[in-house]
C-alpha cells in the first residue's frame, strides 16, 4: 500500500489528470450472477451494480447501491453533487458516503473533481466499455510482464 500512495503522489507531482490516475490505479470486481428475468429496471440495475462488484456483506442498507443511483439521476441531468449533498439526500453520513464513493473511485466508476462526484461517462454502456478497456489494458501488462518474467527465468 505504501508504494502505491508513493506512486500516486509522484504522479500527482507530475501533474498527471484524475482521470489518468484512476485508469492506472483502480480495483475492479467482477461477480459472474445469472441475469434476472423481470421486467422490473430496480432489480436489472440491482444486478448491474451487484456483478460489478459494488454490494459487500456489510452494506445491508444497500447505501453503495442508493449512492450510485444518485449519481445516475445526477448524471441524467448533467449535473455532479458533493459529498454532503449526497449524504443529505440520501440520509447517511458524510463519512458512509465518502467511504463508498472512495471504493466506486477504486473501481473507476466515479470520478472526483473540485469536491464534486459524478459518473466517469454519461451512460451504463460507456462505463461498462471503459471498464473492460481498462481491464484489457491491465491485462496487456500482465502479458508483457508474465513474457519478461519466462525469459529471465528462462521458462518456455
Amino acid at each position: 500500500m505504501v508504494s502505491v500512495l508513493y506512486i500516486l503522489k509522484r504522479f500527482k507531482n507530475n501533474i498527471l489528470s484524475n482521470y489518468i490516475m484512476i485508469t492506472r490505479f483502480m480495483r475492479v470486481t467482477i461477480i459472474k450472477e445469472a441475469i434476472p428475468h423481470s421486467e422490473n429496471i430496480n432489480s436489472d440495475l440491482q444486478w448491474f451494480c451487484s456483478t460489478l462488484g459494488m454490494f459487500n456483506l456489510r452494506d445491508k442498507e444497500k447505501s453503495c447501491y442508493r449512492l450510485f443511483v444518485e449519481l445516475l439521476k445526477a448524471a441524467k441531468k448533467d449535473i455532479a453533487m458533493s459529498s454532503d449533498d449526497l449524504a443529505q439526500k440520501l440520509n447517511l453520513t458524510r463519512a458512509t458516503v465518502i467511504h463508498h464513493l472512495n471504493s466506486l473511485i477504486a473501481s473507476g466508476l466515479v470520478i472526483a473533481k473540485d469536491g464534486r462526484y459524478y459518473l466517469r461517462v454519461d451512460n451504463l454502456k460507456e462505463l461498462v466499455e471503459l471498464v473492460e478497456s481498462d481491464v484489457t489494458h491491465v491485462f496487456g501488462d500482465l502479458k508483457n510482464m508474465a513474457a519478461k518474467l519466462d525469459d529471465e527465468l528462462e521458462l518456455d
